[in-house]
């Protein structure tokens, strides 16, 4: 038996035999060709043949993980038309007169070692989908076979350096009971898909490919983050009551699917998602959301070559509101830049782009962008109970730019004939330490607030939550970020507003009852939080809470708040 530690990027319990997930042998000799045109058609042929190969993974994918999780692969194959990743290969084969692996190669580590140098996370992952798709053209070009996940049709755990965005969306959840790697985060492409598809993972042990044999039994636990290699059998006993624990306590939590969140002493509050796609509600139906609180426009507007149309932003719209039905659904407006950047716009390139020309300062800039969005929101309106955001609001004049965008293009409408519902709310994301200061001036003038605390936590505490060096620094319990969350609220309560939030500290345990304390109306998180999140605040009294506030913004730092709040609510 041995134990390795990972990152805990999937919840559940997994125990099945090792199936590695090895990358063929895609090693090459240099070669001097005599005719360069047959050795470019070898290399279009390798390229073609992958396209088609994707655009069955993306058919695949749309189908188990939805649309969003598909886009992944329209980026893929936008790699493979791209012409300044192909022309120079080549160019290459043409004027060196090598064989087509190796200007293949050359190219491929050019772009791969640029992107990874780069200081943005979002350009980093270009280089993992660069690295995907120039093996899988080396893999035709060598006439060996790629890995194919979907032909597993056995009980397995998957082993790997790494999985793949392809990799990942072929695994059948039927056969595939979990899966772990040498490296990844809970943002990879690979931790995300996991949750979609509901597979324990764990990701990030560093040397499970070197220390597991093929058929060795693995148990996977990826609620602690822990492997365990070739376990004992009073350890597959310990584990498999805990899985089995696991799966009743699924089995009680759906029990709350149709009953509303309320507190022990019956105070109410919302629970609600948040999306990416109209695909995504079927999740949150299933899991009993009240609403949508944050809709994430911007997967609109990735993976493709141009801008979505307005027609296109309002199909999709329509379909979330009218499957949300009578539900709020929070739409934000397009939030682009920092780590989510959109090739075809050609945005500048910029030291700090957390800090810079992203979301309603882009958006104020290209009203041109902004306004065919907001005509495509007021024009499903009609179909549900749509609110509207607007994210990374820095001054009141953003607010009131932004606002007066939005009343122009419904004066348009209503003027051409359109209908348009009279009764949308307008907030905005509260992600910026200044505005959650001067929270009360905001709230005189909006409708609602939404705390993004992913980034008012790295905001308040100067800590990139991207780079592990200072990993440490992102606490959302530190005193400074709940005395700004609970100032945020206050000031809406005092106007008849009402605050929720859509972080990931929404959905976390420890952060809900003091969140519920506080005087949070609405907490939204990822679909398959909801129900154990209704199940710990049916157990929790809002009143008794509510009188530790005090006592909780005066500490000095987060391991007290948090040793307080597990001590007071027995976790």
């Amino acid at each position: 038996m041995k134990q390795l530690s990972g990152i805990a990027a999937s919840n559940g319990i997994a125990i099945a035999k090792a199936f590695k997930l090895a990358v063929p042998d895609l090693s090459f000799e240099q070669r001097k060709i005599e005719n360069p045109s047959d050795e470019i058609s070898r290399l279009h042929d390798a390229i073609n043949t992958s396209k088609t190969e994707l655009e069955k993974i993306k058919e695949h994918a749309r189908k188990t993980l939805g649309d969003e999780h598909a886009e992944i692969f329209s980026a893929h194959l936008l790699v493979l038309s791209d012409p300044e990743l192909i022309n120079p290969m080549t160019d290459k084969i043409e004027s060196e007169k090598v064989n087509a692996e190796v200007a293949l190669d050359a190219v491929a580590q050019t772009f791969i070692q640029m992107f990874e140098s780069m200081d943005n996370e979002y350009m980093r992952e270009r280089a993992a989908d660069i690295k995907d798709v120039t093996k899988r053209i080396m893999a035709h070009l060598l006439n060996v076979t790629f890995p194919n996940p979907a032909l597993i049709d056995e009980e397995v755990i998957v082993i790997a350096d790494d999985l793949t965005p392809s990799d990942t969306a072929q695994l059948n959840k039927q056969f595939v009971k979990g899966f772990t790697t040498n490296i990844g985060g809970r943002t990879s492409h690979s931790a995300i898909m996991a949750r979609s598809l509901e597979i324990p993972a764990v990701v990030g042990t560093k040397t499970i490919t070197a220390e597991v044999n093929e058929g060795d039994m693995i148990i996977v636990d990826g609620m602690d983050g822990t492997v365990i290699i070739n376990p004992t059998s009073d350890e597959i006993s310990q584990y498999t009551s805990k899985q089995e624990q696991f799966e009743q306590q699924k089995q009680e939590w759906a029990k709350l699917k149709d009953e509303p969140t309320v507190s022990s002493d019956g105070v109410h509050v919302e629970l609600a998602a948040n999306i990416g796609t109209p695909d995504d509600i079927e999740g949150v139906i299933n899991n009993g959301g009240e609403g949508v609180g944050l809709y994430r426009t911007e997967f609109l507007y990735m993976g493709k070559n141009e801008l979505p149309t307005e027609d296109e932003q309002y199909e999709s719209y329509k379909s979330v509101l009218e499957q949300m039905g009578d539900k709020p659904v929070v739409v934000r407006t397009l939030d682009i830049g920092g780590d989510k950047e959109l090739p075809y716009l050609d945005l500048p390139e910029e030291m700090n782009p957390f800090l810079g020309y992203r979301a309603i300062r882009l958006c104020l800039d290209r009203d041109d962008i902004f306004r065919t969005q907001l005509r495509a929101l007021l024009r499903a309106s009609v179909y549900g109970n749509l609110k509207i955001m607007f994210p990374m609001i820095a001054t009141l004049d953003e607010f009131r730019q932004a606002k007066a965008l939005l009343l122009e293009e419904k004066d348009k409408l209503v003027q051409e004939g359109t209908k348009v519902n009279d009764d949308i709310e307008i907030g905005i994301m509260v992600e910026i330490p200044s505005t959650a200061v001067i929270a009360r001036q905001f709230a005189k003038e909006v409708d609602f607030f939404s705390i993004g605390t992913n980034d008012l936590i790295q905001y308040t505490m100067a800590a990139d939550r991207m780079n592990e060096q200072v990993s440490y620094l992102y606490q959302p319990y530190h005193p400074a970020i709940l005395n700004l969350v609970n100032n945020v609220i206050e000031a809406a309560h005092a106007e008849g507003k009402w605050a929720g939030m859509c972080g990931e500290m929404a959905g976390d345990s420890i952060a809900i009852p003091i969140l519920l304390g506080l005087g949070l109306d609405e907490f939204s998180m990822s679909a398959t939080s909801i129900l154990p999140a209704r199940t710990q605040i049916k157990q929790l009294s809002k009143e008794e809470l509510a009188s530790y506030k005090d006592q909780l913004l005066s500490m000095s730092t987060a391991d007290e708040v948090e040793a307080f709040i597990r001590e007071k609510t027995n976790q």
